[in-house]
């Protein structure tokens, strides 16, 4: 009987762990990409960072702005994410078994996973740009 019942449900498990590792891909790839945007954008912005640094700024506040701007577009990215998900809620309801397309666990750890992963992948271009030489960039002029 159990393996009557495995055989029944091969084609629903075998999606989900498609499902799951894809998902895991895209996670990867999204931290990926908002760690190579903050990078190129902390690369374009270190004139401006070393006058600021030159004129006074605590690396902190440099820190603090980076990281702002990061989480900013990650926290948009999210709720858009949000919005896109629950809008296809349906789609997902043939996929799932023994949960509810609208499950609140899920609807509230994976934003906060995804904006922890965003948060780390903006800190470290945020952290180079606060070792940005102020004498270097004035040099360049």
């Amino acid at each position: 009987m159990q393996d009557r019942m495995a055989d029944s449900l091969a084609r629903q498990r075998f999606s989900t762990i498609m499902l799951g590792a894809f998902a895991a891909f895209a996670l990867i790839l999204a931290a990926i990409g908002v760690y190579g945007v903050m990078s190129y954008l902390v690369t374009q912005s270190r004139h401006d960072i070393g006058l600021r640094i030159a004129l006074g700024a605590q690396r902190n506040a440099i820190l603090w702005l980076v990281v702002r701007q990061g989480m900013e577009l990650a926290l948009t990215g999210i709720v858009l994410g949000l919005i896109g998900s629950l809008a296809l809620t349906r789609v997902m309801s043939s996929l799932l078994f023994g949960i509810s397309p609208r499950d609140i666990a899920t609807f509230s750890t994976v934003p906060l996973i995804l904006a922890a992963i965003a948060l780390l992948a903006t800190y470290i271009p945020a952290w180079r740009a606060t070792e940005v030489d102020p004498m270097l960039v004035l040099r360049e002029e």
